[in-house]
């Protein structure tokens, strides 16, 4: 599991929530598809409005013939770290469900924040099993809904990199520094009584 002991909860909360991060730098550990499907297994539990679960996750391991294109898509700073990983994950969602006891497909004005709960899931399952996980936004979305042939009504929302920690040294100079958990604004400038 990944540790990030300069985090300190304002209130008393389950370390698994504090111990997850985001790291840059990877070994050149390998995960197996179980591995991975274990991880996606709790992403699959995530809430969803009315049981829909719109979520699909397109993944690629390293070296395997859609790695390269996927790998491509990243920005260039992402690019400089990520292919090191040992999975790549675009997270994606169906924008449209049809409702319970309904035949149509209507819109679905939940399916990004569903993906979203299905990602935190997948994230604190990785970190429980000594992965790590680095989602990003920053890559080039066309180019990846082209690479992932992704149909139509579905969204893409980031592309998730795992593997097991490295060491911050093995990361360009400018990436070091930053290589550390980051922290979080005080709990009490987040929680609004009634009304902004």
């Amino acid at each position: 599991m990944t540790t990030a002991p300069t985090r300190i909860a304002d209130t008393p909360v389950d370390p698994i929530f504090v111990n997850r991060w985001s790291p840059r730098s990877f070994t050149d550990a390998s995960i197996t598809l179980a591995e991975l499907t274990g991880i996606l297994e709790a992403a699959r539990w995530a809430p969803s409005a009315s049981n829909v679960q719109p979520w699909r996750f397109v993944y690629s391991l390293r070296n395997d013939a859609a790695w390269a294109d996927l790998a491509a898509t990243l920005a260039p700073g992402n690019q400089t770290w990520a292919p090191k990983a040992a999975a790549l994950i675009a997270v994606t969602s169906h924008k449209r469900m049809v409702p319970p006891g309904g035949s149509e497909l209507v819109n679905n004005g939940a399916h990004a924040f569903d993906a979203g709960a299905a990602w935190a899931f997948l994230a604190l399952q990785a970190s429980q099993s000594g992965w790590a996980t680095h989602a990003m936004g920053g890559f080039n979305a066309e180019a990846a809904a082209t690479v992932i042939k992704l149909p139509a009504d579905y969204a893409i929302h980031c592309i998730v990199a795992i593997g097991r920690q490295g060491d911050a040294e093995a990361l360009p100079d400018a990436l070091k520094s930053r290589e550390q958990p980051s922290q979080r604004r005080p709990i009490a400038d987040s929680m609004i009584p009634g009304a902004f």
